[in-house]
């Protein structure tokens, strides 16, 4: 066992938790949406044909949000193919994901389930294959009353009301050769500038985020943020992040510190995001969206390219415990930059690389990952705090000595809540939380993900053979909590 530490004061604050940290991903993938959330003829479906035991699972999770419909779907997608009569709508061939799109569902179908959820709408338009004058058409149709020809369209179509999309992604990873479309640097900036202005010009009152690098490993990582915001820095709101992870060739403590790069990630973006700010001489802030985010062991599923299914089996990752444990680990990083991260959007919800998994004609199942991301988007409110962490080092391949466990916490009134991770493999941690200078009393409780099995995982035949774990080992002396974390582990702790 060893000995670690956090000390917490209302001064060490980060920033506000934004309620857009917990978003989701819903992309046209798969069976993410047809098997996935919409099944007609599923026991639990309505007469709408979204699977209600879906929507459970999906408001448990806690998604404030959810980014739709891509992706690399949307740089290959007219939105116009999405609305008006289903029985009318053209069957499309998707070539970023190899697959037929059925068009079933479209915006007015998937804004109809985000009630359901009780989630908010991030739209995403066309870079690829289309451009300003498409996001346009979509934004008129979207949050247009009435009194033009697409407001009027939307009304026929049998929205009365506008759908009043805040939040809006200039396009999908646009700097990738794998994406339908993909641009240089200066192409893509001068066509998010242009088209940001011109959105602005009907509706002033738009959250919109550029497309940063694809992930931090591009070739033209930096130097592609530096030139999308010498562009758009006056008219953008977000520059996005994407990152991946998963372990290699059984490299676990690697794995464990998956949160070192993305800290490392996120401050590199702030410093190019500054930088620009400062030779504009601007007192604009542009913040980050990191959305698209998680676990994924991209095993590189193909398709035969003879072969046009509808709603393949693809990226269906199982996600071990020790996945579980990562992803909190990455909750932890995105909290400890509340600061400058003011979206976030799990990547993906249902299905494909998900937390949720569903059956067709059977159940659905929360995933290992489905508990430290619901635990945290229902705990972590208020206020970030970084604190004062002390904690011996582990050796890993990649990141060199890394803490052995990393931690944040949130203060709300007079409820906190601490997030940890033991990122050993073989030691327990006693681990110490030292709020005394916080001044808060009440019930102590310590709420995790571990197992004696690490590579244990949640399947149709075993759907609760992991779940949260209730840690007993938990002591409180005046203004000292102490609770052991067994190794790999991620653990809540709620103090109020």
């Amino acid at each position: 066992m060893f000995q670690a530490s956090l000390k917490l004061h209302s001064a060490f604050t980060v920033g506000p938790v934004s309620r857009e940290l917990f978003g989701g991903f819903v992309e046209h993938l798969g069976r993410h949406i047809y098997g996935g959330i919409y099944e007609p003829g599923h026991p639990t479906a309505g007469a709408d044909g979204f699977r209600r035991d879906v929507v459970d699972l999906v408001r448990e999770l806690g998604i404030s949000h959810v980014r739709y419909p891509g992706g690399n779907f949307v740089s290959g997608h007219d939105w116009e193919d999405g609305v008006g009569p289903i029985e009318d709508r053209p069957r499309r061939l998707d070539p970023a994901w190899h697959s037929i799109e059925t068009n079933e569902v479209g915006l007015h179908e998937f804004s109809d389930w985000l009630d359901l959820v009780g989630s908010e709408l991030m739209l995403a338009a066309n870079f690829g294959t289309r451009g300003t004058r498409e996001a346009l058409h979509l934004l008129e149709y979207a949050n247009i009353p009435s009194g033009t020809t697409r407001s009027d369209a939307r009304r026929e179509n049998g929205r009365e009301e506008p759908f009043d999309v805040r939040m809006w992604c200039l396009g999908n990873e646009m700097d990738g050769d794998w994406q339908i479309g993909s641009k240089t640097a200066d192409e893509y900036a001068r066509l998010a500038a242009v088209t940001a202005r011109a959105m602005r010009a009907i509706d002033q009152d738009l959250k919109l985020a550029a497309c940063g690098s694809s992930w931090r490993g591009m070739p033209t990582f930096g130097v592609w943020e530096r030139t999308v915001l010498e562009h758009a820095f006056d008219q953008i709101d977000y520059i996005s992040c994407h990152a991946y992870y998963h372990e290699e060739d059984g490299d676990v403590a690697s794995f464990l510190a998956s949160g070192v790069d993305m800290d490392d990630f996120i401050e590199s973006v702030v410093h190019t995001i500054e930088h620009v700010r400062a030779v504009k001489r601007s007192d604009r802030r542009i913040d980050i969206s990191f959305d698209e985010w998680n676990i994924w062991y991209q095993a590189g599923e193909t398709l035969a390219v003879d072969s046009w299914p509808v709603a393949p089996r693809l990226l269906e990752d199982q996600y071990s415990v020790t996945d579980a444990v990562v992803l909190g680990g990455l909750l932890i990083s995105l909290l400890k930059h509340a600061d400058r991260v003011k979206a976030a959007n799990l990547a993906q919800l249902v299905n494909v690389i998900a937390p949720i998994m569903t059956e067709p004609g059977g159940p659905a199942w929360r995933q290992t990952t489905f508990f430290p991301f619901a635990t945290t988007s229902r705990l972590a409110t208020g206020t970030a705090l970084r604190g004062v962490l002390d904690a011996p080092e582990v050796a890993t391949a990649k990141f060199g000595d890394v803490p052995a466990v990393d931690a944040v916490a949130t203060l709300d009134g007079d409820r906190a809540a601490v997030f940890v991770l033991n990122r050993s493999v073989d030691d327990t941690a006693r681990f110490t939380i030292d709020i005394a200078a916080l001044g808060i009393d009440g019930p102590v409780r310590a709420q995790g993900i571990w197992d004696e099995d690490r590579h244990a995982k949640n399947t149709l035949d075993a759907p609760e053979r992991v779940t949260l774990r209730e840690n007993t080992k938990v002591g409180r002396e005046n203004g000292t909590i102490t609770v052991e974390l067994p190794p790999v582990s991620w653990t809540c702790v709620t103090i109020g």
